[in-house]
């Protein structure tokens, strides 16, 4: 069986030094790739590393809608830097009003601007959206990211939400959070999403699924999440984990076997 975890910070604390050991653990439990996802230029320099250290790391360049007091990249420094062949994708992106509040114009001109740049490499996005789901599509379907695609990353709304996404062309990946017993609005999109879209991930080292809620969270971790979503849709989790490997291959074409 082979899995790929398809958002993962593998350079943050606790796990940056533990490289070798994490990598070791994730091929055990049949994760043979992850991708290593940017949240600031500041530490994108990190991200980089990796990927150029490991054949089986991807990355990808961006500054989180949360990041508020680092360097701010303009379209072209974006598409400069996602020209590397490293560089899979353009994020994590998007907007966030649960951790940000006040007058937000600066978090969603900062989204327009990835959705440019992931339109002018050809590289998908990757959209965090937290609280933000009107605005997040609203931007999505003006800006034409569908000319890039993408994946809406650690899904944590409905089924409403799901759809417009789906129709816009993007795939949905699910996080440990489908496996909490009270997570039923994401279980239900994990069940009616078509095979052929859904992505698996960890966001580690955050929200590690049952049966390790409340651990740190790293690559390995992403069969629960994968065995869970299988039990749902009511197949072979080795089926679920062909399809899911597949997709991640199909949307992020410049990543390589």
């Amino acid at each position: 069986m082979q899995l790929v975890d398809s958002h993962c910070h593998i350079n943050f604390d606790p796990l940056g030094g533990r490289t070798e050991e994490i990598l070791e653990n994730a091929a055990q439990q049949g994760v043979d790739y992850m991708l290593c996802v940017s949240v600031n230029m500041e530490e994108y320099p990190e991200v980089l590393s990796l990927a150029r250290a490991h054949r089986n790391v991807f990355a990808s360049v961006g500054v989180h809608p949360n990041e508020s007091s680092g360097r701010e990249p303009d379209i072209d420094e974006l598409c400069g830097h996602a020209r590397d062949p490293e560089i899979v994708a353009i994020g994590e992106t998007g907007l966030d009003y649960f951790r940000s509040s006040g007058d937000l114009t600066w978090q969603r001109d900062r989204f327009r601007r990835h959705i440019e740049a992931a339109k002018r490499t050809s590289k998908p996005l990757i959209i965090h959206s937290r609280d933000a789901a009107a605005d997040t599509m609203r931007i999505l379907r003006d800006e034409g990211a569908a000319d890039a695609g993408g994946v809406m990353h650690c899904f944590s709304e409905d089924w409403s939400v799901a759809t417009q996404a789906l129709d816009i062309g993007f795939s949905i990946s699910f996080s440990g959070i489908v496996t909490f017993k009270s997570a039923h609005a994401i279980k239900e999109v994990a069940r009616k999403t078509p095979l052929d879209r859904i992505l698996v991930e960890t966001d580690c080292p955050y929200l590690a699924p049952v049966p390790n809620r409340g651990k740190t969270n790293e690559p390995a971790y992403v069969r629960y999440t994968a065995e869970h979503v299988a039990e749902l849709r009511g197949m072979a989790v080795e089926d679920l984990a062909q399809a899911t490997t597949e997709n991640f291959f199909s949307l992020f074409t410049t990543a390589t076997r």
